[in-house]
């Protein structure tokens, strides 16, 4: 027997914990990638904490996009529950907008990422293997896919941080159950 999806009910198990893992993966990246870029290319100190920043920033990368492409599968597949009856137009408008935005950045923004370093070439994952390349190597290519992986994933940090401000309004202000549906542990 199904159990019947109505306004309101909340996302499936599969999609909350799909959820609240790439939530702590994005922010780990974004402080990872902050540190390590800092630590290279302003100190230029190339040392063993700077090399493990950077290849747990690949590994977590590389993960991140398999992540986010098998929950794109699953929502794809599975749907999502219907919108909060008490939203207005323009509320469920940007709520959708902003998740699908959300989606992409994280498919663009590791994908992004892989190929420069691919560009570079620096696909080394802590002295024990290479991610598979996606580029003939081109520094001055790899710089300019780098820093647009770094913008975007800093935009993508920007919406992240407006997601939750929104889900802490309908949490602490409307009370409006909009926060509950995605909360972990829900039966």
């Amino acid at each position: 027997m199904s159990k019947e999806i109505t306004p309101g009910s909340p996302y499936s198990p599969v999609a909350r914990t799909l959820h609240w893992i790439t939530v702590v993966v994005v922010f780990g990246m974004i402080p990872v990638g902050l540190t390590m870029s800092y630590r290279g290319n302003v100190l230029d100190l190339w040392d063993g904490l700077t090399n493990t920043l950077y290849s747990s920033h690949k590994l977590l990368g590389f993960l991140l996009l398999w992540l986010t492409a098998g929950r794109l599968a699953y929502r794809l597949l599975h749907g999502a529950p219907p919108d909060v009856p008490t939203l207005a137009w323009w509320e469920k408008a940007a709520s959708h907008v902003v998740h699908w935005l959300l989606y992409g950045l994280l498919l663009v923004v590791p994908m992004l990422g892989w190929i420069g370093v691919s560009l570079f070439p620096a696909l080394d994952i802590f002295g024990l293997f290479n991610l598979p390349a996606l580029a003939k190597p081109d520094e001055e290519a790899a710089k300019r896919v780098l820093g647009i992986h770094g913008k975007l994933a800093l935009t993508l940090g920007a919406l992240a941080i407006l997601h939750i401000a929104a889900a802490l309004y309908h949490r602490l202000i409307r009370r409006d159950g909009v926060m509950r549906r995605m909360w972990p542990g829900l039966g």
